[in-house]
């Protein structure tokens, strides 16, 4: 087999110990093609044990981004959208700034299990480990020019609160101009943020490369590298959320609110943002 690491880390997935020898009889391979496997995973971040006698194991169950389960969350309207998901890319945005001019389809999510060289605003890295987060840029195509955009990044922070909402998320508040957080103990987290890029003409047509983070769960190695308070929807709500449906959830309500946005601009959302704002009373 050509590539070991992700067919390796789905048998991981579950979270259980799996000998190094059961590991190589299943693909039909030696067990230093599976050693090998496993340290190109903890290349990439990935957190495995390795217990003499018992063999290897993530530190936590992962469910793996996958472009069926996706649309099937979608439902009716999955044949509106080009759905891409990488196991592993240097970065969903870089991608699609790299596709967009060629033509690449609009309305594209392109999503990641492991991305490795993530980007925030003014060019923070943005840590994205397999199964910690849910990391996507969506592609989206104005009829109106790049300065008719003003507000867009607000505009998608309200479609985020809204999803959130659906999984009883119900805490979350935004930070102007690209942050959502979550407070607790007293002190407010980190819960995802926003990236967007703009391609095009001021006055044009233009193309908007909507890029998000979402942390799921995440780890101490996790929350060690990260350089400021930070949450995850685990810990919002107490279970984990099922990462394929609510991306088909996020999808749909983004396209509703880019739509929306087109017609009417950022106007049309101004008092839900207000609403949402997490320093709303400060002066």
């Amino acid at each position: 087999m050509a590539n070991l690491l992700f067919p390796v880390l789905n048998i991981l997935s579950d979270g259980k110990f799996h000998s190094g020898e059961a590991i190589a009889k299943h693909f039909n391979v030696s067990r230093v093609s599976i050693w090998q496997a496993i340290a190109e995973a903890e290349k990439l971040g990935v957190e495995i044990f390795s217990v003499r006698g018992k063999g290897y194991s993530l530190s936590h169950s992962v469910q793996f981004i996958d472009e069926d389960k996706v649309k099937q969350s979608i439902g009716e309207m999955a044949s509106w959208f080009n759905i891409k998901v990488f196991d592993v890319v240097d970065s969903t945005n870089n991608f699609l700034m790299q596709e967009a001019p060629k033509g690449y389809p609009h309305a594209s999510c392109v999503a990641t299990n492991i991305q490795t060289s993530g980007k925030g605003r003014r060019g923070r890295q943005w840590q994205s480990s397999l199964g910690e987060n849910l990391t996507f840029s969506f592609l989206w195509r104005f009829t109106k020019g790049a300065a008719a955009l003003s507000g867009l990044s607000l505009a998608v922070g309200v479609s985020l609160i809204r999803s959130l909402k659906k999984i009883n998320v119900k805490q979350a508040l935004l930070k102007w101009p690209n942050d959502i957080l979550v407070k607790d103990n007293e002190e407010y987290k980190k819960l995802a943020g926003i990236l967007i890029e703009l391609q095009g003409d001021m006055d044009g047509q233009s193309a908007a490369i909507i890029g998000v983070g979402i942390n799921l769960k995440l780890s101490k190695n996790q929350l060690a590298k990260i350089d400021q308070p930070a949450i995850g929807i685990n810990q919002c709500i107490g279970d984990e959320v099922d990462s394929n449906q609510f991306l088909g959830v996020i999808i749909k309500d983004l396209t509703e609110v880019l739509a929306k946005f087109e017609s009417n601009s950022f106007e049309s959302f101004k008092d839900e943002w207000q609403s949402y704002d997490a320093f709303q009373d400060q002066s």
